[in-house]
Order: C-alpha cells, then structure tokens, then sequence
C-alpha cells in the first residue's frame, strides 16, 4: 500500500483558533474578500476554550484603564451590527454595578474611565445602594452604577460571529494543529492528519493554547500564565430580588478579591444567577486543566452570597470550569510580531476580553489587510515584555 498523499491548501490568511477572538476575526476578514481558512481543535463553538460559560459582562466605565474606553465605544457599535445580522438578541442591557471602597483602585478606575471619556454613571453612597440593589455592600463602600452596561451571550456571539464568516465564503476546518511553521513571507499549519494548511499571513488566537507547545516558537518571550477559573450557576431564593433592575450585573471589590455576577435570565431553559470570584484561580495549562468542580471551589463563592447577595444563595445548578491567559500587566497581546510582522496574535487576554471581541476582530482585520489600525495598540504590544 502506498503511503498517502500530503494535501497542502494555500489562502490569503490562516486564523488559528476560532473561539471568541478568532472567530470575530474570521468574519471581518473573509467581510473584505480575502481567501480565510480558520481552524479550532473542537466542534464550535468549543466548550474547551475561555470563551464558554453562557454570559460575560461588558460595560464602558474600565476600571482597568481608561484607553479600553474608546476599543468598547467600537465593541458596542459591533455588537449591535451583528446582533442585526443574526436577527437575535446578543447584548441584554441590564446595567452594571461596580462596588467597593471609595479608594479601591478599581472603583477610583471606573470614575476616572467615566470622567474622562463623559459616560453617563451614578454614584452612589452605601446606603443607596442598598436600598436600589440586591447585592449587599460592605460599610463604607461605594458604587459606581453605569445603565448602558450588561451582558453578552457568550456562545450565541461566537456562532454569530462563524455563521458571518461562513456566508462571506471563510472556510472552516475542525482539527487539532500539530505544528506551525513560520517562513519570510508564509505560514504554514500542520494538522493532525498530516495535511497542511498555508497562507500569506495568520492570526493566532488560540487562547490558553498560545501559551501550549504548539505555538512555543511564536509566543517566544510572551510571560502568558494560564489560569484555572471556575463558573457557578445558583438557584435563587428570591426570584424577583435576582433579576434586574433589583440585581444588574455587578462587580464588588471585596477583602477576598473581586467577586462578578449577572442577574437571573428568565429566558433561559434552567434560570439561574450567575456569580463567581474573578481571579485567585491555579496556575495551570490548558492541556492539563482539573474540570472538576469541588466543594472548595463551591464554599469560596458560598462565602460571599451568605454575606453579600443571600437572595442568590440556593442550590448549585450547574457549574463550569474554564481559563484566564494572564499577562504580568494584565493588560492584553495584540499586534504583530516584531520577528514576523506577517503574523498577528490576539491573546493574554487576562480574563477581560471577550467583551471587546468584536472589536479585536475588526483590529485583526485592519493590521493583517492595511498593516495598522485606527486605535493606539501601543500598550498591547507583543514586544513590550522584551523591553
């Protein structure tokens, strides 16, 4: 029997990972006519990656730094072309609600985004938050309450974004990426079968797989730390005190570390609220990762609803495991390589990304077809951790 034929196909540009960034990526390339192939280890969307979990939160007012103001301005814009495009609800408006101490870097973050860039938001004292909301300050605290914030269906996004991408005439492949090559002028992905996948330029948006082996060559001197986050649905003991407006989605600063929530969805076939601790995971690799919930990972979020949100403290419904990509500023990787400016990474996004995956996807677009971008990418740059 002869040995089989290796199949090489060759596109204008290859996206390697279709999660959330990746496929938003795909889209808007395949929008403007270029021959885009994009490829992901699972069935999409991928239940595996960082961009699972049903809902994320996306708001303007950002704590983590005033220039993400004018990237989720664009986000917003997206968000709502999209939802158009689908026919279907993708943002569910719902508010969103920072909370802590007034000196808290985060709530003293979310004033100045929001002063800086005049976004509508209220500030209220400890004793108006509790009686407009549900979740129970700690004293002193303040809140930052901003109306045109909520939250986003996380896998409904990332399938809007594919079928976008597919009727534009992208082509999607499911298979795991045993290697990549890069040369001068090409990229060239080797799949599991032994088939090849080349193109002129890529974009690699593997997620916490950017940090595997697979993409050790490219990623060479990126400090990407892969962390294990852990998402809790509740069964509410009041219902009406769980959804909004009584509960927005909220974030609130609290001794033990930020603790994130979103309101009860009544639309949902098991309605639930969502809280979970942001952060203060294990260091782990996405190959590797421990899926299973236990009871720590339980009692840490059962801590903070006894004390601060007592009308979500029912029974766990249902539970889920994924990842952070951390960078060491936390800010995100996003731009070209310097020793391979043919190659654009979308990662590190350090557990605050999704959000503005309409928007990188855009930017992928830009860099890879103009070879720049309309936003100042300066403080994403791949290369500022070899300064």
């Amino acid at each position: 029997m002869g040995s089989r034929a290796v199949v090489t196909t060759r596109h204008d540009v290859l996206v390697l990972g279709l999660g959330g960034m990746g496929a938003a990526a795909l889209a808007h390339l395949a929008a403007r006519g270029l021959s885009v192939v994009g490829v992901d280890q699972d069935a999409l969307p991928s239940l595996r990656g960082s961009s699972v979990g049903e809902t994320r939160v996306i708001r303007k007012a950002y704590a983590e730094d005033p220039r993400y103001v004018p990237l989720l301005v664009r986000a917003y814009e997206l968000w709502g072309e999209l939802e158009a495009r689908a026919h279907r609800e993708l943002f569910t408006r719902v508010g969103c609600l920072n909370l802590g101490p007034p000196a808290h870097p985060a709530i003293r973050g979310v004033l100045e985004s929001a002063e800086r860039h005049g976004l509508p938001h209220a500030v209220l004292r400890e004793d108006e938050v509790r009686a407009r909301f549900s979740v129970v300050p700690e004293p002193g605290d303040q809140g930052v309450f901003e109306e045109d914030a909520g939250y986003l269906a996380v896998e409904a996004c990332t399938k809007a974004h594919l079928e976008w991408a597919t009727a534009c005439g992208a082509e999607v492949r499911q298979a795991r990426v045993t290697a990549v090559e890069v040369a001068a002028s090409s990229v060239r992905a080797t799949l599991e079968d032994g088939s090849s996948l080349v193109a002129d330029r890529a974009v690699v948006a593997a997620g916490p797989w950017l940090a595997g082996s697979t993409f050790q060559e490219l990623t060479r001197g990126l400090p990407l730390v892969v962390e294990r986050q852990v998402q809790l649905w509740f069964r509410p003991v009041a219902l009406d005190a769980t959804r909004a407006p009584a509960l927005p989605a909220f974030i609130h600063f609290v001794e033990g570390g930020p603790f994130y929530g979103i309101p009860l969805d009544d639309s949902h076939p098991s309605p639930a609220v969502k809280v979970c601790r942001h952060h203060g995971g294990a260091s782990t690799t996405a190959d590797t990762l421990d899926r299973a919930v236990s009871l720590a990972d339980e009692a840490t979020v059962r801590d903070y609803l006894r004390v601060h949100l007592p009308a979500a403290d029912g029974p766990l419904l249902r539970s889920r495991v994924c990842m952070y990509t951390n960078t060491p500023d936390e800010h995100f990787v996003v731009g070209p390589l310097a020793r391979a400016p043919h190659v654009v990474v979308l990662g590190g996004f350090s557990g605050h990304g999704y959000k503005m995956a309409s928007v990188m996807g855009e930017i992928a677009a830009d860099l890879v077809r103009e070879g720049r971008s309309a936003f100042d990418l300066g403080m994403f740059a791949p290369e500022r951790f070899a300064r």
